[in-house]
C-alpha cells in the first residue's frame, strides 16, 4: 500500500481545495461575490474531505461510496466553474487553468471506481 504522500488523488484533491479557497477570496474580495463563490467553496474542497475520509473509510464498501460522493461533488464544482466564467466572474484563462485540475481529479475518480466496480464484479462472479 502507498503512503499518503503518494496518494496522487489525495494530493491533488486537496492541492485544488487550496486554488478553490483562493478562488473564493478572489471571487469575495475582487467581486463582492457570495452566493457562487460559496457554493464553488462548499463543492471544491467537499471533494478532498471525501477522498481522505474514503482513505480512512471502515471497508472497501465505505471506500467506494466516499469516492462517489467525491465524484458528485467534483461534478457540481465543474459546474460552478463554467457559470462563473459564462457569467465573467473569472477570465477564460482563470477558467481553463483551475477547470484542468478538475477535470484531471473527475478522471482519476471515474479511473479508480471503475476499478473498484470491476473488482467487485470479478468477486462476484467467482463466488459460489
Amino acid at each position: 500500500m502507498s503512503s499518503r504522500q503518494d496518494n496522487a488523488i489525495l494530493n491533488k484533491s486537496f492541492e485544488f481545495a487550496v486554488r478553490i479557497v483562493n478562488l473564493y477570496k478572489y471571487l469575495t474580495s475582487e467581486h463582492k461575490e457570495y452566493v457562487l463563490s460559496k457554493q464553488v467553496l462548499r463543492s471544491g474542497t467537499s471533494i478532498g474531505v471525501n477522498v481522505h475520509e474514503a482513505i480512512e473509510g471502515f471497508s472497501d464498501k465505505d471506500f467506494q461510496y466516499k469516492l462517489n460522493i467525491a465524484l458528485k461533488e467534483a461534478r457540481e464544482t465543474e459546474y460552478w466553474l463554467n457559470l462563473l466564467v459564462k457569467t465573467e466572474y473569472i477570465s477564460q484563462i482563470q477558467y481553463e487553468n483551475i477547470n484542468e485540475d478538475c477535470t484531471e481529479i473527475l478522471k482519476l475518480l471515474v479511473s479508480i471506481l471503475k476499478k473498484l466496480n470491476i473488482k467487485a464484479s470479478d468477486q462476484k462472479t467467482h463466488e459460489f
